[in-house]
């Protein structure tokens, strides 16, 4: 895993990358960080835990800090600035390793309402992993319909989101004309940051995501 500073439009970003020797035919995830301004980074427990369940699964991984936070350059302001952060890193992930099999992205609190604008924004994103998505701060209307399958994360004993927003929220992804099947996973007296069950978020991403490319693999078999 190497450390590295990527162009952004703010100036430099901080990011971790982990990368198959292997070269071609890799998939790539960009996993990002919640909101910065609360001594936050991409150093967060639950950012380095999907960080190294893509990493087990041969994903070349990317996860960064946003601008003014750690070593990136710039000033944190909330708003397009993020988004454009994040879709810098993307960008950078993509032109190290061109035609990949499946475009991920992922992200814990603001970085999963980032990660969801992407996922919109970025047709070539074919699946999403997000954890404690704070849907009662954000609008995430923005998601009609929402063009990919993916898994949803979250404590039921959330105290910034409830559990309660966040099922309707997927049961709402659920319904809409043309969606795509999305996964809630509920954890048992879990907190919003995840403390103590870190270990079932691991499995859990590794347990969907391996269906995913499992599921992608025969697709193709049968295509051929």
């Amino acid at each position: 895993m190497s450390l590295l500073m990527i162009p952004g439009p703010g100036g430099a970003l901080e990011a971790r990358y982990h990368f198959v020797p292997s070269g071609a035919g890799v998939p790539i995830v960009l996993v990002i960080p919640p909101y910065p301004d609360q001594g936050v980074d991409m150093d967060h427990p639950v950012v380095r835990t999907f960080f190294r369940a893509f990493a087990s699964l041969r994903f070349n991984v990317l996860r960064f800090n946003f601008r003014g936070c750690g070593k990136s350059q710039g000033e944190f302001s909330p708003g397009e600035s993020e988004i454009s952060d994040a879709a810098a890193c993307l960008s950078w992930l993509q032109a190290r390793n061109p035609f990949p099999p499946q475009c991920w992205v992922a992200g814990f609190s603001f970085g999963a309402y980032i990660a969801l604008q992407l996922l919109m924004r970025r047709p070539e994103c074919s699946g999403f992993a997000v954890a404690s998505p704070p849907v009662n701060l954000y609008d995430f209307n923005f998601l009609s319909p929402c063009p990919s399958p993916g898994l949803i994360l979250q404590g039921a004993a959330d105290e910034v989101t409830s559990k309660e927003h966040v099922m309707r929220f997927s049961h709402q992804l659920s319904l809409q004309k043309r969606g795509h099947p999305i996964t809630l996973e509920i954890l048992p007296k879990v907190p919003h940051d995840f403390s103590d069950a870190l270990e079932d978020v691991e499995s859990l991403v590794r347990t969907y995501v391996s269906a995913s490319l499992e599921s992608l693999t025969q697709t193709s078999v049968r295509a051929g």
